[in-house]
This record gives structure tokens, C-alpha cells and sequence, in this order.
């Protein structure tokens, strides 16, 4: 089988954190992260999700407004925050970077599907936020964790205090003291050690994306950019799949119409675009593992079904 998605193996010696939760590897793969998207300051997570909630915990109530072909951890993350939820027709953010919300004075930017070279530098101003991710299918995978940067330090420290029970930044744990009510939701040793180690991959991972992507978008005469997934267009998303699969090739969707899901009140909004993207958008193999012989396999196989390009 093809596989959509390519996740590295490692065995990690535990041996080598003191201390196994908190271990300086966080600091390092933190100010790793920071420099090479271009941002002064980080603060490493647990998860994508969590970080999007300390995002956002501290604003007054509002109405955030994402786009509806999304993972539902982040209108579940919204709704944790304490926030009223909407949602947008945007279908053309997937695999790569969105503003979640724009608070005015500065915004958020949801970028758990990308990660590049001078990201923050290019995308925000020095007052806001970028949220990435480390879940294991991402461009830079773990065993899950997030990260939140910025150039503003005063956001940051108070994300990682928020993120450590609340507890002051003295480097001596029996220094600490509780500032407020807080969230057992900092990057763990293990986390950072897998991450960074992909981290070191990311450039040659990167290539052989590029190579992929010149080969896909030559083939279906489309111009995608995302280095994270690769999606087309069919008549039928779910039969596309069960297709493949009796091919040997495996296929996803990514993602559904979230505005109709009963849990989020299935909101009788006009979202075209986001409709027909549900039923008709599907994720083909898209990794540094797949062999120009896949490659040209999977282009034969996808313009054999019956597909209907954008």
C-alpha cells in the first residue's frame, strides 16, 4: 500500500533527560523553532490545540470566525476558550497558513500545517501570535506538542507561565511560585527530542516535497504550494477512496463541512464552496518516502479514475 502519509520511527533514551518532563532539549528545539521562522520568542506545548485555548483564553468574549473545512480541534479550542463560534467559506487555506482572528491590535495565525523559512518574518507583525504544530503527520512531527512565537516577549511569558500551572519563570522549581490558575500544558523532553530530530530533516524533507509537487501539479495542471498536503478534485471524495485503495494507493479527506455537525448547533450558513469541497476534495500520497515509481503510479491511477479536476 501507498501510504498518504510518512511517519518516522525513533527510540528515545529517557536516560539522557534530567529532568524527563522539562529537560533544557525544550529551551534548545524552542529557540531553534524562533530563529528559523524568524521570530525573537517561543513558548513549546503539549499540543496545537492547547495552544490555540491559551491563545485565546485571556480576550474578552467574542465571536472568532474560522473556516469551516477545518480539523475540529480548533472550533472544539475555541468553544474551550470561552468564545462564540462562526464560520467562513475559506477553502483555500488548507495545508497551509490562516489568521484564526485578528483582535485588532494583533492577530492570530493558525500555521499548524506549515512551517518555513522566515515565516513569522513574512506573515505577521512583531505584536502577533503563529501557532504551529508538531502532531507526527505535520512538516516537523512528534509525538504531538505546539508552539507559539512571537516578537512581543510579554505574550509569550505569560503563555508559558499560563501553560506551567501558572507558576513564575525562576530557573530553581522550589523558586516558583503560583501567580495565578493555570494548565499542566508545556512540551514534554520526549516531544522535543522526536521534533527536533525531524526538525533536522526538514530542508531534505522539503526538496523531495518540491520535487513531488512539480511532478503532481504538471500532471493534473494545477499550481498547488503546500508542502504539507496535496489535494484534488472528484465527483465523490468516498468512492475516490475505496477506488484507490483496491489500487494500492491510500487517499484522504481533509477536511469536512464542520458548520453542519450537530455538536457546533449544524449552522444554516451559505458556505457554498466549503459544501462542495467536502464531498468532492481528496488528500493523495504526498510524502519524502514516495519513489519517483510511486509518483508516476499514483498520476497514472488518479487520471484513470473518474476525476474532475479544478
Amino acid at each position: 500500500m501507498i501510504k498518504l502519509m510518512h511517519i518516522n520511527d525513533y527510540v528515545v533514551d529517557t536516560g539522557q533527560f534530567r529532568p524527563l518532563l522539562n529537560d533544557k532539549i525544550v529551551e534548545r528545539f524552542e529557540k531553534k523553532i524562533a530563529e528559523y521562522v524568524g521570530a525573537k520568542y517561543a513558548c513549546a506545548m503539549n499540543s496545537a490545540t492547547n495552544t490555540i485555548i491559551l491563545s485565546l483564553i485571556e480576550k474578552e468574549k467574542t465571536t472568532v470566525t474560522i473556516p469551516s473545512i477545518i480539523p475540529p480541534v480548533v472550533p472544539n479550542a475555541v468553544i474551550c476558550a470561552g468564545h462564540d463560534l462562526s464560520f467562513n467559506d475559506n477553502i483555500d487555506w488548507v495545508g497551509n497558513s490562516y489568521v484564526l482572528h485578528d483582535f485588532g491590535d494583533y492577530k492570530i495565525i493558525d500555521s499548524a500545517q506549515q512551517l518555513s523559512k522566515n515565516q513569522f518574518k513574512e506573515q505577521a507583525n512583531d505584536g502577533d501570535v503563529m501557532i504551529f504544530s508538531f502532531y507526527p503527520t505535520k512538516p516537523v512531527g512528534s509525538c504531538d506538542g505546539g508552539m507559539f512565537v512571537s516578537n512581543d516577549k510579554e505574550k509569550v511569558d505569560r503563555i508559558r507561565i499560563i501553560s506551567r500551572n501558572g507558576m513564575s519563570l525562576e530557573k530553581n522549581s522550589w523558586e516558583r511560585k503560583i501567580i495565578y490558575p493555570g494548565w499542566k500544558f508545556y512540551m514534554n523532553s520526549i516531544q522535543a527530542y522526536i521534533a527536533e530530530q525531524n526538525f533536522h530533516k526538514l530542508e531534505q524533507k522539503m526538496k523531495r516535497y518540491e520535487e513531488i509537487k512539480e511532478a503532481y501539479n504538471l500532471a493534473f495542471n494545477k499550481s498547488n504550494s503546500s508542502n504539507h498536503l496535496y489535494r484534488i478534485s472528484v465527483e465523490d471524495n468516498q468512492s475516490f477512496i475505496a477506488s484507490m485503495k483496491e489500487k494500492g494507493i491510500q487517499c484522504g479527506i481533509h477536511y469536512a463541512a464542520t458548520h453542519l455537525m450537530e455538536c457546533y448547533g449544524k449552522m444554516q450558513l451559505d458556505l457554498p464552496k466549503s459544501l462542495i469541497e467536502s464531498k468532492t476534495a481528496v488528500s493523495i500520497p504526498y510524502h519524502e518516502m514516495l519513489t519517483d515509481e510511486q509518483v508516476e503510479y499514483v498520476i497514472n491511477e488518479v487520471k484513470n479514475a473518474n476525476t474532475s479536476r479544478r
